[in-house]
């Protein structure tokens, strides 16, 4: 559930089945890890700022400390995560689809599961599983993004080895899923060249907790006045620290770079493992 507003609260299914424990306060559940936990009641909400911050609070303690489960899970088995976060429509499936093509063609050195997350539809699934790969659809109904308890069940009926790659597509949304870590290892932004290049200074939030922001869609430069040195230099004022690559699926443009870019997480999560 978002922060705020609760949205999504009782409504979302991992692979077709209802999130139960969601709707049955004081339900155990055993994580991927093999750890069993309950689940207190999120319902209750006062208006009141007072009550607002302590619910976000509790919302985020909640949150932080599944997602440092998942995290310790895939860190045991060396499985490089990352969080794909955007606007809608970015071409995020797009990409995750080449990205999957281009590692197959590569001699498929490296394994790669998604976590697809959606508010309705399992579309994005099918056309992952179309491309060749394993694939887990989150359906959060009225909900804005994903969080580590609903990733933390995706987990679970995904096939994961170590030296693979889990790539999370979030919910298209430059907000709430800023605020909820996954336990991945890191978030990747995309921006489409097609969206305002002021992007990152309207969502400075989602910019400053990404570790990657891929410029996507650059085959249609040509046909845009879109200047990417001006969105790059907004997304270092507002995160100093953040990589970029210029890139589009479609066209093939970059990819490599892209790819290169995986292989080195996958190895660093070797070394960590």
């Amino acid at each position: 559930m978002c922060t705020t507003c609760g949205c999504g609260e009782g409504e979302t299914r991992v692979a077709g089945q209802p999130l139960h424990d969601q709707d049955h306060p004081g339900h155990t559940h055993t994580h991927a890890d093999g750890t069993t936990h309950s689940h207190a009641p999120s319902h209750g909400y006062t208006p009141g700022a007072g009550r607002r911050v302590k619910l976000e609070q509790d919302i985020l303690a909640r949150n932080n400390a599944y997602a440092a489960k998942n995290r310790a899970w895939l860190a045991a088995r060396g499985i490089f995560a990352l969080n794909l976060v955007s606007s809608p429509g970015s071409g995020k499936t797009t990409l995750l689809v080449k990205t999957i093509e281009a590692l197959h063609a590569a001699g498929g050195e490296l394994a790669v599961a998604v976590i697809e997350g959606d508010q309705q539809t399992s579309n994005d699934a099918e056309r992952i599983h179309a491309a060749g790969a394993p694939a887990i659809q989150i359906n959060t109904g009225k909900g804005c993004h994903l969080d580590a308890h609903m990733v933390g069940h995706a987990l679970e009926k995904l096939p994961l080895d170590g030296n693979s790659v889990l790539m999370i597509e979030n919910v298209g949304n430059l907000v709430c899923p800023a605020a909820f870590d996954l336990g991945e290892a890191g978030k990747v932004v995309i921006l489409s060249v097609t969206e305002g290049e002021d992007k990152p200074l309207k969502y400075p939030d989602m910019f400053r907790a990404a570790r990657l922001m891929l410029l996507n869609k650059c085959d249609l430069l040509p046909y845009l006045q879109f200047d990417t040195e001006q969105a790059i230099a907004h997304a270092r004022r507002v995160n100093p620290h953040i990589e970029v690559l210029q890139l589009s699926a479609t066209s093939g443009a970059g990819m490599a770079d892209w790819l290169a870019w995986i292989r080195q997480g996958v190895m660093a999560a070797q070394v960590r493992d």
